[in-house]
């Protein structure tokens, strides 16, 4: 299989970047908004968005969803899981267990 031919890019901020994709995402843009706290900050690019897409922000939130609906967000994936399970455990808190799924913060 060939390798992927990339092209230069130039985002909105000036910022020239190399894609083989047509995903439009700026890398530099994204490490600029990377947050500097909190356990949205030990995440990968993707798997931080996918996370603020769905407006969980706060590990109170995240503890509201089971871990199969979160490895199903887009751009989530299983190297993530033990980071958000840490975070979750060093507040007391853990994955809901699908017993109580209608407690739900943000259902879809």
């Amino acid at each position: 299989m060939a390798p992927s031919k990339k092209t230069l890019r130039i985002c909105d901020k000036g910022h020239k970047y190399y894609k083989s994709s047509d995903c439009p995402t700026c890398p530099k843009c994204e490490q600029e908004k990377k947050p500097d706290t909190g356990f949205l900050s030990l995440l990968s690019s993707p798997a931080r968005s996918a996370l603020e897409h769905e407006g969980i922000t706060s590990l109170q939130k995240l503890s509201a969803y089971t871990e199969r609906e979160i490895l199903q967000l887009h751009g989530m994936g299983p190297r993530s899981m033990p980071i958000l399970r840490n975070e979750l455990q060093s507040q007391g808190l853990a994955f809901n267990t699908g017993k109580n799924a209608d407690t739900k913060v943000n259902p879809k």
